[in-house]
């Protein structure tokens, strides 16, 4: 943990769980109270009470497969159907998701104009439903479909009805819900599973997501550093940056001189970049943002 001149803060022998709680509390209270404009990152860890898994362990590997990339989904149709037959069942699930206490906590922090910007790493929508108005999604909603033909942009609601009507006696087996909204899934033999099409021209459809191997469209971290500019303080919530567009971020934060804030279970990409690093749930941290 380091003070707010980013000196070392030693940790004390013996010290009680609830006593660094307390002082984690005190030291980030110091920060969060002593500069107005915060920019804010947030990661699957900021989803994962409202029922969404983290896609990483405390120690920044894989808890699951690694998902679909981009170059297998437009050049596979056997990627592309598997992808969309996961999907059929994992979204109620994914749709019906909920915000936790931190999302609301940056809800108000918005309200109370302590925010120089929201960026989020999730695909969830989850920001948006807890009442944050200007969010950057880094990497897109999951909550739309885009034809990568004719650019025609669909709400997902709209083809999972399609889904379920392609593949309406699905039976997941062994299903485990992942991050970006599918599940894992072992087949029983064959599906006849025909992959839908755009319902305007044909083409190829692929959800509003920034794939692995994908690169993102090239305004929205230009948009996320102007952010920075008006930005006194940085705070990460649920992200363990091992994903380089927020790393980049995080290290121009640095660059800047800004303090920099983690709440994340486990290790960081940029703990050596850190000011202050708490390692709580989100949500066990959210009434500090008041």
């Amino acid at each position: 943990m380091h003070g707010d001149d980013g000196d070392l803060i030693p940790a004390t022998p013996g010290i009680t769980d609830a006593a660094q709680t307390a002082a984690l509390k005190t030291a980030f209270q110091a920060l969060w109270q002593g500069r107005r404009r915060w920019w804010i990152l947030t990661g699957a860890g900021c989803s994962t009470e409202a029922g969404i898994p983290c896609y990483r362990d405390r120690q920044g590997a894989w808890q699951h497969p690694a998902p679909v990339t981009w170059q297998d989904f437009v050049r596979s149709p056997a990627v592309r159907q598997r992808y969309w037959m996961r999907s059929r069942l994992g979204w109620p699930r994914f749709a019906a998701a909920r915000p936790g206490l931190m999302h609301e906590a940056l809800a108000r922090a918005e309200v109370a104009g302590r925010l120089a910007g929201l960026v989020t790493q999730n695909v969830d929508g989850l920001h948006q439903r807890a009442g944050s108005l200007e969010v950057l999604d880094l990497h897109g909603r999951l909550d739309r479909v885009r034809c990568l033909d004719c650019g025609d942009l669909s709400a997902r609601e709209r083809l999972q009805a399609r889904l379920e009507q392609a593949w309406p006696d699905a039976l997941p087996v062994g299903s485990v819900v992942r991050p970006d909204g599918d599940v894992d899934i072992q087949a029983s033999g064959a599906v006849d599973f025909e992959i839908p099409s755009c319902e305007q021209c044909g083409g190829m459809l692929k959800p509003d997501v920034v794939f692995f191997g994908e690169r993102l469209p090239p305004d929205r971290p230009q948009r996320a550093l102007e952010q920075l500019e008006a930005a006194e303080a940085v705070l990460v919530v649920g992200s363990s940056l091992m994903v380089y567009s927020g790393y980049r971020l995080i290290r121009e934060a640095a660059r800047r001189g800004l303090p920099i804030v983690a709440i994340n279970l486990g290790v960081t990409r940029a703990d050596e970049l850190l000011t202050l690093k708490i390692e709580r749930l989100c949500g066990e941290t959210a009434s500090w943002l008041e």
